[in-house]
């Protein structure tokens, strides 16, 4: 899956160029210390979604995916709570597993049900070397991440962490995408 920032517009390129190496292909940490840019959440927090993203499908939802590709565990988590969809309760799961409280993300991804990026998901990951049968299953995710954060530098953090990317852009992308 090739993951291009640039289809949302020069300034959320330049925003996700902000963490440094391929804009919108950091590997987040699972269990993030904090912001990894300061200087791009201080940005983020003077911008709108609306702005950023003025013919999304889910504006609101691309932003909290933003705050969540730098670590900003706090700014999504303010902006998934008051996301009423499923793709509220995706973002919020995934912070919730960031922090890491696998009972709250698990609580979260069942409010999420069967969603449209799933069968992208399961098929990515399945190539990246996470199978989890026949679909999707975000509570095996859950403890693979469990599993891998306390190994640092392990295969499975390495295998996790790749999983986390491409959920992260399959999400931001069906989010920041337009309508039409």
């Amino acid at each position: 899956m090739a993951f291009s920032p640039t289809k949302y517009g020069g300034e959320v390129a330049r925003l996700l160029a902000l963490a440094g190496g391929t804009a919108g292909n950091r590997s987040m940490p699972l269990a993030p210390a904090g912001p990894c840019s300061p200087h791009a959440v201080a940005e983020l927090k003077r911008s709108k979604a609306r702005s950023l993203f003025p013919k999304a499908r889910i504006p609101e939802g691309a932003m909290a995916g933003l705050y969540l590709y730098f670590s900003a565990l706090d700014e999504a988590h303010s902006i998934a709570q008051d996301l009423e969809t499923p793709e509220g309760s995706f973002w919020h799961g995934i912070m919730h597993r960031q922090e890491p409280d696998e009972g709250n993300a698990s609580y979260w991804f069942r409010r999420v049900g069967d969603h449209p990026v799933f069968p992208a998901l399961h098929d990515a990951a399945k190539l990246l070397g996470f199978d989890t049968g026949t679909s999707w299953n975000p509570f095996q995710f859950i403890e693979l991440c469990e599993r891998a954060r306390k190994k640092p530098g392990s295969e499975a953090e390495h295998l996790a962490m790749r999983v986390q990317l491409v959920e992260w852009q399959l999400l931001f992308d069906y989010c920041g995408e337009s309508e039409s």
